[in-house]
């Protein structure tokens, strides 16, 4: 079974508008309101190319209730912490000429729900895979990541981490079997600018020395790079389409991935590309991508 984890789960409200006017009245032209979160992404468009997986984290309010009920359309399999106070945040997304997003802050969270969320994370077994993804909540400890990792360490779970610099760099001690960072994030990690290919690669290996197993650097519009444990890379070209929607593109990229480890009995090389057409379905999508729109892409890359 593979787990994601979404600590701080979110209804996203995106709107576009012809023009935006800052301290003016604007009105929309499109709206919708989806279920988001990086780990939730990841297990919806799991559901969509075929595989099924179980959301945890936490949810609140009227809006953790509305979350749930959006999970249950596809079906997406969840099993939330419920919180007794506040309400999962609301995220509003508005697309103008820029994008610009007003993140909610979502409900605090106590020892007591920490702790149901560990009994959960404690089921899982040997060739599991639990996925971690995105920020902590104010109101979590910034080890929470490493908490997780060093109580599940030894027990043959595959552990995926798609998160910012510092919460990365703190857990590949425990050797995480894929790890995602951007181009950019990769150059930040150690205070240089990545121009080249043959740079990325340099320090996505100082990564591996520090313990990561595989390394997928995303890097927009210029395609990916995959380092693998055995020593391997592999490059691939972003495949061309129009750029609709970047939310939740990382996210799918890891979900592709993950398919495609399932369905080439770990065939690295071909998760990589399953990864890279995930990502860009939904990045030239509406919404995330479809079995039908990654194997259209996939055809244009391989």
């Amino acid at each position: 079974m593979i787990y994601t984890v979404t600590f701080n789960p979110s209804l996203d409200y995106i709107v576009r508008m012809d023009h935006f006017e800052a301290g003016a009245i604007n009105r929309v032209s499109y709206e919708q309101v989806l279920a988001g979160g990086k780990g939730i992404n990841v297990s919806i468009v799991l559901h969509n190319l075929g595989h099924e997986s179980t959301a945890l984290g936490f949810v609140a309010g009227f809006t953790g209730a509305e979350i749930e009920h959006k999970l249950d359309a596809f079906p997406v399999h969840h099993d939330f912490v419920h919180l007794e106070n506040g309400f999962s945040r609301i995220n509003v997304k508005a697309k103008a000429e820029n994008e610009t997003e007003i993140n909610g802050q979502g409900p605090d969270i106590s020892e007591a729900a920490q702790k149901k969320l560990f009994e959960k994370l404690d089921t899982l077994g040997k060739g599991d895979t639990l996925v971690l993804a995105g920020s902590i909540p104010k109101t979590l400890p910034d080890d929470i990541y490493e908490r997780i990792m060093e109580r599940l360490d030894g027990r043959g779970i595959r552990i995926v981490v798609d998160a910012e610099k510092k919460l990365l760099l703190n857990v590949l001690k425990y050797h995480p079997f894929l790890i995602k960072p951007n181009n950019h994030e990769l150059g930040d990690m150690f205070g240089v600018t990545l121009k080249t290919d043959e740079e990325i690669v340099t320090y996505a290996k100082k990564l591996q020395e520090k313990g990561a197993t595989n390394v997928l650097i995303s890097m927009a519009g210029d395609g990916a790079i995959l380092l693998t444990a055995d020593g391997k890379h592999y490059k691939s070209p972003a495949p061309k389409g129009k750029l609709v929607n970047s939310v939740g593109a990382g996210d799918s990229m890891v979900a592709g991935f993950l398919t495609g480890c399932i369905e080439s009995h770990d065939d690295l090389e071909t998760a990589f590309y399953m990864g890279v057409a995930t990502g860009s379905a939904s990045a030239f999508s509406e919404n995330l991508a479809t079995r039908p729109e990654v194997e259209a892409l996939l055809a244009t890359i391989r």
